[in-house]
């Protein structure tokens, strides 16, 4: 079960005018599943977009990268779950090329007006004709009011369908920003997401749109792990449609601190969504590190926490076998870490301090943080002023039955 997460209720979704949303059952991989999602965007929308640095990314990323560099204004994004077009070469190519024909005949543009995206079972032919064939039923079902639905879309592992929604006033004009993201496993992003759409009706330049997306990642998406890997086809993508009238140019611009921590919150949401729903999760952790020389510093201490096999599987036992964590952060990378002064805090509880057990610790306050459902870990490195908050879960026996089952 997921931790502390609910699904979205589609009446707390807000919808983003000149933004279409279709969904259709195409039997991608299961029956009887929402497996295709068609997004249909004003004509002058802008859109931004960062992307898997896995070398071995899928063709969708590869398409997708090329459309978005040629025109930063598409005018529809495909997305199908249940296979995901990577490693699969030239022939992979050629079927998303396919699958971007046929969504532009569709809607009436360019198949390089149109963004394509997959996700599921790598190293699979993709059955574009089945894509294909759903294409009438998603078009039908365009509105803009269909973003509950839309999340349920792009499920695989998930267990909890993930959007969230704001609305902000500047000058006097209300101005939309809502989102969907999927993810619950394979899940260490660089760059990106796994997959994850927000869109705004506010106008924005596609440049300062890249820019800001760019920021808004470093913050959210590229804050969580689940298990450490990277996916082929992660892609995080930030819409913005002009029709509210209201234009964010630049940072000097009119309302922008409330545009961007309405974007920001709304990404952060979707990203700690992911983490809540990782795969067989028990667990919500939030790992912050302070007092580094440099922001990396901190991320590279907090990743080291997130990533440890040792710790994750210590938090789903609820067992506070905390010098698992004070050797993560020992071999994170920081060659001159001065280990006399560095703090470690499971929640409010000070557990080392001085190179070894803190004198104030007891057993019994570290089992009673072990139990809790959401969990903080605080490291003080008293080197600088510095820091970085990432999420993750345990790990849990679910997790190695989830993945090796995952393909039957």
């Amino acid at each position: 079960m997921p931790v502390n997460l609910q699904p979205p209720k589609p009446e707390q979704l807000f919808p983003v005018p000149g933004l279409e949303l279709g969904v259709a059952m195409a039997g991608v991989r299961k029956a009887n599943r929402k497996d295709l999602l068609l997004m249909r965007l004003a004509p002058g929308s802008s859109v931004a977009g960062v992307f898997t640095q896995n070398r071995f990314c899928a063709a969708p990323v590869i398409l997708a990268r090329k459309h978005l560099s040629a025109n930063s204004s598409p005018l529809a994004l495909v997305i199908n779950t249940g296979n995901a077009n990577a490693g699969t070469g030239d022939d992979g190519l050629a079927r998303a090329h396919e699958v971007c024909a046929a969504v532009a005949k569709t809607v009436g543009c360019s198949p390089e007006e149109v963004l394509p995206f997959s996700t599921g079972v790598i190293m699979e032919p993709l059955p574009t004709e089945r894509i294909v064939g759903g294409l009438s039923a998603a078009t039908a079902d365009l509105r803009r009011d269909n973003w509950s639905s839309a999340a349920e879309a792009i499920m695989t592992t998930d267990t909890v369908a993930k959007a969230a929604s704001r609305k902000i006033v500047i000058d006097g004009k209300q101005v939309t920003v809502t989102g969907i993201a999927k993810g619950a496993g394979m899940i260490h992003p660089d760059m990106a997401t796994m997959l994850g759409f927000v869109a705004t009706d506010a106008a924005v330049p596609a440049p300062f749109l890249q820019a800001l997306l760019k920021e808004v990642a470093d913050d959210s998406f590229n804050s969580i792990t689940v298990d450490g890997d990277t996916s082929t086809n992660d892609s995080f993508m930030l819409i913005a449609t002009g029709a509210s009238g209201v234009k964010i140019a630049d940072r000097s611009s009119t309302g922008f601190a409330a545009f961007e921590g309405a974007v920001r919150a709304v990404s952060i949401e979707l990203a700690q969504a992911i983490i809540r729903d990782g795969e067989g999760a028990t667990k919500f952790i939030t790992v912050r590190v302070e007092g580094g020389r440099t922001r990396e510093e901190c991320r590279k201490v907090a990743f080291a926490i997130s990533h440890s096999p040792l710790v994750k599987t210590a938090f789903f036992a609820s067992d506070p076998n905390l010098g698992r964590i004070l050797a993560a952060i020992g071999y994170a990378g920081i060659a001159d870490l001065d280990t006399s002064k560095v703090e470690l805090y499971l929640g409010d509880v000070l557990v080392a301090s001085r190179g070894g057990r803190a004198a104030s610790y007891r057993e019994e306050e570290g089992n009673a943080v072990m139990k809790q459902a959401e969990i903080t870990v605080r490291v003080v490195l008293n080197r600088g002023a510095e820091s970085a908050t990432l999420w993750t879960c345990d790990f849990s026996f679910d997790y190695v039955k989830i993945n090796a089952e995952y393909r039957t």
